[in-house]
């Protein structure tokens, strides 16, 4: 049976910094056994996602929750509370409903302080691990049967009513997200006609929208190194563009650090024009992705082709020109001699910067893409390397298994962004001494993962900012350096050293705080804003050469509302306990963020949110930063606009509920239905209350807050409804742990500022 293992090292092809704490993967253990009512349990949970997944496209996580119930079991349920209409909400009540919260989820909360869970939802992972381990011939040698028959229910669970497949699992079918699942089914071992009439309805899908020659162009990247593409059907990717000096804005070293990570090795394996192994499911496939016969393409008009169900982004004129002139002008030069002797330089380039990617994230690599890619690479470079053996077991770090099947994560887990929200939510409800255990293990973790070196050598050579000091966002051993993570991270270590050593454990040392804080100031950008990993290092223009039709905003890094007001927050909160190191700095950062914040609102009042969904989560941060920098209510136009958008979005019944569709379309878009969202609810509520809602009318808190404790389910935990994340403007992301952490915040915040404040 499939078990969770918290911190699991145990390969001698296995890297860490810390014993690897934080790390959580799923293993087959044909060894243990279950009860009879536990594979029940499982089965049943399976069985009812399956009958419902057109309806529910979210897993609840349950296989997770149903290891810990049993390992951790919470001793005693309290009664479940509900609050009708007619009555108030009473502070026994929400202590209550806190409390049944909290006894949860201290028991799914890992033994090394963090809190597991699905960090699923893009659909286009997967497939890129599949296609590599198949090329590689590793795929049996690293996917057990279960593994495989795991990620075989994942792909038909989450295939569209239509046939084809998303982009992320709530999203219509795309040519991208159809192509390359059907293919991934295929080379896991089903067949043309296998899962009852799906793959059927799949490859009809295909076909019914123009055949793979439509796909966008990573997916023609995948399906050119499986074989089943022809390079000549690509828009060029020279690694040359490595060799170009520095100061040019088109250098790669200035885009955004997981563009150029992802680009990095498709360079390389579009300047080598690998193919893998023509095996006999290729052949097939080139048979069965097309409209006409393979050798019939016409590879250079596919080149621009793009169905327009993916089209998020589509091609400028001036792109389309550049890579007609790349691919009749230079590549035919590069490709042979003497031209050829750069190319191999270039290749050569390309590969040494793969490889510190991979050593200095202990081969977890930044993300899946680049992860499956440099994979790749290392093994096209030598397949017998150390560095593809090292690769290997890092693969299970991006597996997460629930009931809809298993899946390739967005990252190796939110660990760190996790736990630090979730100290910051136990701390808000006042409930420091009861649920003290909880938080030893949390700040534990937190102290463990913080990044203690910067990466070796030059850092200017390999394009990298300093890390030293800074939270990333899963685990010590990924290390990457992002500027909310370490301000979360940082915010939520002040407020666990102002609590006594006997509840919650030793605090950071102070140089310690000395070095997030300068890892924040040192990401400030000109405009006074915060990107995520870097300062913004070319300019916006750059957009126009976005290659990715699927994704929006991915060339540079831009600043975000959300990475400004953490860092406002946090160094708010640090002031306070350190008014004496580099107070003028720390002021003057202050000052600039504060007004990019109040520069980039909306003309409705909103922020738009680049990370969650979408203009409620933005909201949350623009009104927390501006109030932490001192702005006030009265004296803040930003934050009275601000507050009479959230208080125009909230639904008949107390709540808020906000669609992804926000994100994509840019415009505030409610949930099918105006259904509500127990996160969407519980920003608005940390919005207001932070606001001074309650000072001038506590009565729409009031019904947000009937809501969230109506909304808790018998065992303390709370529902998982649609999903909550994005990137790139278009494609969602799965946060499993929000659903508990914001109600569990929202409502500590109104039982102490707005309950008791109004009774003392």
């Amino acid at each position: 049976m499939w078990r969770l293992k918290i911190a699991a090292g145990g390969n001698p092809w296995l890297r860490t910094t810390n014993n690897h704490i934080g790390r959580q993967v799923w293993e087959f253990d044909p060894t243990l056994t279950l009860s009879p009512r536990e594979i029940e349990e499982i089965e049943n949970a399976r069985r009812n996602f399956t009958e419902n997944r057109f309806l529910f496209k979210h897993s609840a996580d349950l296989i997770m929750r149903m290891q810990f119930e049993k390992d951790n079991p919470v001793p005693e349920v309290l009664p479940q509370v509900k609050v009708k209409e007619s009555e108030e909400v009473t502070e026994e009540a929400v202590a209550a409903t806190l409390k049944r919260a909290l006894n949860f989820y201290s028991s799914i909360q890992a033994h090394d302080g963090h809190w597991p869970g699905d960090y699923g939802g893009p659909m286009f992972l997967l497939p890129g691990l599949v296609i590599t381990l198949s090329i590689t011939g590793a795929l049996n040698a690293v996917l057990s049967d279960e593994h495989k028959k795991e990620m075989i229910r994942y792909l038909y669970n989450h295939q569209n009513r239509d046939g084809g497949w998303g982009l992320h699992i709530e999203g219509p079918s795309t040519m991208f997200g159809s192509v390359l699942n059907y293919v991934s089914l295929r080379l896991l071992g089903e067949g043309p006609n296998d899962g009852d009439g799906a793959m059927d309805k799949g490859h009809d899908w295909i076909l019914n929208h123009g055949s793979a020659t439509m796909i966008t162009s990573w997916g023609k990247m995948w399906l050119s190194v499986l074989g089943v593409f022809e390079w000549s059907g690509n828009n060029p990717m020279p690694p040359e563009m490595w060799l170009l000096p520095y100061l040019l804005p088109v250098h790669p070293g200035r885009m955004w650090c997981h563009c150029r990570m992802v680009y990095l090795p498709m360079s390389y394996l579009y300047g080598k024009r690998f193919v893998g192994p023509i095996t006999p499911i290729v052949l097939s496939l080139r048979k069965e992705l097309f409209t006409v016969p393979y050798h019939e393409i016409d590879w250079n008009q596919a080149r621009n082709l793009c169905a327009k169900e993916d089209l998020y982004y589509p091609h400028p004129l001036v792109q389309d020109a550049l890579w007609a002139l790349l691919d009749k002008a230079a590549e035919p030069v590069l490709m042979h001699w003497p031209g050829k002797k750069l190319r191999e330089q270039a290749l050569h380039t390309a590969m040494e910067h793969m490889h510190y990617e991979d050593e200095n994230t202990r081969y977890i690599c930044i993300g899946p893409v680049n992860k499956v890619l440099n994979m790749l690479c290392c093994w096209v470079e030598d397949p017998n390397s150390e560095a593809f053996k090292l690769h290997l077991p890092r693969i299970q770090d991006y597996l997460w298994l629930a009931e809809d099947g298993m899946k390739m994560q967005g990252y190796n887990g939110s660990q760190l962004w996790d736990t630090s929200f979730a100290v910051q939510a136990i701390i808000s409800t006042k409930l420091v001494e009861e649920y003290g255990p909880t938080l030893r293990k949390a700040h534990a973790y937190i102290k463990n993962s913080q990044v203690l070196e910067d990466c070796p050598g030059d850092l200017s050579f390999w394009y990298r900012h300093i890390s030293k000091g800074a939270w990333p966002f899963s685990t010590a051993d990924h290390g990457w350096p992002i500027s909310d993570c370490t301000a979360e991270g940082l915010k939520a270590a002040l407020l666990l050293s102002k609590i006594t050593p006997e509840i919650v454990g030793e605090p950071l040392a102070a140089n310690r705080f000395y070095d997030a804080v300068n890892v924040i100031l040192s990401l400030q950008n000109g405009d006074g804003g915060f990107a995520t990993y870097e300062l913004t290092r070319s300019y916006s223009w750059l957009e126009l050469i976005n290659p990715a039709e699927t994704f929006g905003d991915i060339v540079i890094d831009y600043p975000y509302v959300e990475c400004t007001s953490a860092a406002i927050q946090a160094l708010v909160s640090f002031k306070k306990l350190y008014p004496g190191h580099r107070q003028e700095e720390i002021e003057r950062c202050i000052r600039k963020a504060t007004k990019f914040i109040e520069s980039i609102q909306e003309k409705d009042g909103s922020w738009y949110g680049s990370w969650g969904v979408c203009f409620t989560y933005g909201t949350w941060f623009g009104i927390n930063g501006l109030v932490a920098a001192g702005k006030f209510f009265n004296d803040n136009s930003s934050i009275r606009k601000a507050c009479d958008f959230l208080l125009s979005k909230q639904c008949s019944s107390g709540g808020w509920g906000e669609s992804y569709l926000s994100c994509q379309n840019k415009v505030y878009s409610n949930l099918e239905g105006n259904k509500t969202h127990v996160v969407n609810t519980a920003w608005a509520m940390l919005a207001l209350i932070e606001a001074g809602q309650a000072e001038r009318d506590p009565e729409p808190l009031h019904r947000a807050a009937r809501f969230l404790i109506n909304s808790q389910m018998e065992n303390g935990d709370f529902p998982q409804q649609e999903i909550m994340g994005v990137f790139n403007r278009n494609c969602m992301i799965t946060y499993a742990a929000y659903r508990d952490i914001f109600p569990i915040w929202a409502l500590g915040e109104y039982r102490c500022r707005v309950l008791q404040a109004k009774a003392s």
